[in-house]
């Protein structure tokens, strides 16, 4: 993700808990809302786990873009150690905080200046220690970060201004035969992603999903492709409502 001013603002930053924390009904008052668009980082890692295999001890798993930490917070129901990585220092704090205590006050738009408190909450039985939070770029990660059984990028590659610079780091990432887990609307704006660097998504380059494949390759072949809707709650009567398409990746375990 491409840390802009915008991302360390604290009205950001309280969309972004109540998008990771909220309960359904704290986000979605209408019970004709979409509610199967909630709790979109919960599904970034439920949807794919049971292909993944069986929880163990000794599983590393890698957050990349992890925001406020809920996605993180998840594969630590299945793995020993996760690390959450993401470049706005105020995303990283409030996740921080959130591993120290369980739980964070924050504040939730009604409409104009009219605001609600509200308190985001690590669920029970969540061991937070297995949860670490660090400031970093995903254009380049740092090389002691060792190598993951599971990595995830949910929604990172559209805010990349390089999107090939983190693909090209997955092979060091992923163990061989492990996972990579990818969402993104694929949302390409020049504003964060030189139309250069897009992904597809242009009559020349063609489908995004195709190109993103061909740069994995040989090293990942694709093993599940799930659209993932999710809804991110402005105020009380806006809403933002996108499908990412997820796909599920295996590294390639070589002779």
């Amino acid at each position: 993700m491409i840390t802009t001013p915008s991302y360390e603002a604290q009205h950001i930053l309280d969309e972004y808990l109540l998008f990771h924390y909220g309960e359904g009904e704290e986000i979605l008052p209408y019970a004709f809302g979409p509610k199967e668009a909630l709790h979109f980082p919960v599904r970034c890692v439920s949807e794919f786990w049971g292909f993944l295999g069986q929880v163990s001890k000794s599983l590393r798993a890698l957050d990349l873009g992890c925001a406020v930490g809920r996605s993180s917070f998840e594969l630590a129901r299945y793995c020993h150690e996760v690390i959450g990585i993401d470049a706005s220092h105020a995303f990283i704090k409030a996740a921080s905080a959130l591993q120290k205590g369980g739980c964070l006050r924050y504040t939730q738009i009604l409409t104009g200046t009219m605001k609600k408190p509200l308190t985001a909450r690590v669920p029970e039985g969540i061991d937070r220690g297995r949860v670490q939070f660090r400031v970093g770029d995903a254009h380049g990660l740092p090389n002691l970060l060792g190598s993951f059984d599971v990595v995830l990028a949910a929604n990172l590659l559209c805010r990349m201004a390089d999107p090939r610079k983190l693909l090209n780091q997955l092979p060091s990432l992923v163990k061989p035969g492990s996972y990579l887990i990818l969402t993104t609307p694929y949302t390409w704006l020049e504003s964060s992603t030189p139309r250069q660097n897009w992904l597809g998504a242009t009559p020349e380059a063609g489908d995004s999903l195709r190109v993103i494949e061909a740069l994995l390759q040989p090293e990942f072949r694709c093993i599940k492709v799930k659209d993932l809707p999710f809804l991110i709650r402005e105020h009380a009567r806006k809403f933002q409502w996108s499908v990412a398409q997820g796909s599920l990746w295996q590294k390639v375990q070589t002779s």
